[in-house]
């Protein structure tokens, strides 16, 4: 039987972990051939291993220009084009204003703007016409979050981004989309409340009283929105924002 990805190729920034891993994952079991990027090399290889034979993992920093180049030179090395770019590289801390450094604004700025920025315009000449991209967002940039307003912003900046370039690619057939998160338990969203489970579990519990359905998401949940996105099923969605978030920036 046909899968929906065979022999695709596929490529996700930030894929060793949370929800680039499953989303990996899910694109391999759908027969694509999968890049994977990661900054940390047993991190990546422990990663490839887990998606399986079709992987290949990239170390790369995705606020790096450099990183970039290397990871579309290494796609070149075995495939003429790229059929999905899923950019999910990213992350931030938590910050009250008052307390706001040009560290943490660069770093949150680097990846989730910068480096999303030129992931997907230094993929335009390996896209295929009619490919997808998909950026990852997040359901803080359309609320108000305390203390996490610099990456509440940069997700802001993402989804404009996503409006604008789905114009700049129309003649190219390019769908660009974002999928926006709520909350889900991935190893980066448990760091924030520290390193005692207690709190972790705590953090978890508050998250869930917040969601209208009552729970945080799960990785997967994230990941089969991203493979929708990707897929023919969503050829004539464009420019948009999925919220993947049991309900939170709707309700």
């Amino acid at each position: 039987m046909e899968r929906k990805f065979d022999n695709k190729v596929v490529v996700v920034t930030g894929g060793t972990s949370g929800i680039g891993l499953a989303t990996a994952k899910k694109f391999a079991g759908e027969g694509a051939y999968v890049f994977v990027t990661g900054r940390r090399q047993e991190e990546l290889e422990k990663a490839v291993k887990a998606i399986g034979p079709r992987a290949t993992g990239v170390r790369a920093d995705m606020s790096k220009l450099a990183d970039i180049d290397r990871l579309y030179d290494a796609v070149q090395q075995s495939h003429p084009q790229i059929d999905v770019l899923y950019a999910n590289a990213g992350g931030g801390s938590m910050l009250p204003l008052g307390a706001i450094t040009e560290e943490h604004f660069d770093a949150t700025f680097g990846t989730n703007v910068k480096g999303l920025v030129f992931t997907v315009q230094k993929a335009l000449p390996l896209l295929r016409d009619g490919a997808s991209v998909v950026l990852t967002g997040s359901v803080v940039g359309s609320t108000g979050t305390a203390a996490f307003s610099i990456y509440s912003a940069s997700k802001a900046a993402v989804r404009n981004l996503a409006r604008s370039w789905t114009l700049d690619l129309k003649e190219r057939g390019i769908r660009v989309n974002v999928v926006s998160p709520g909350p889900i338990r991935t190893p980066g969203l448990v760091e924030l409340a520290g390193n005692d489970a207690a709190q972790q579990q705590g953090l978890l519990d508050y998250m869930a009283s917040q969601v209208p359905i009552g729970r945080v998401g799960e990785v997967d949940e994230i990941a089969d929105a991203v493979l929708f996105l990707s897929s023919p099923q969503a050829k004539f969605i464009a420019g948009t924002e999925l919220f993947v978030d049991g309900g939170l920036a709707q309700v």
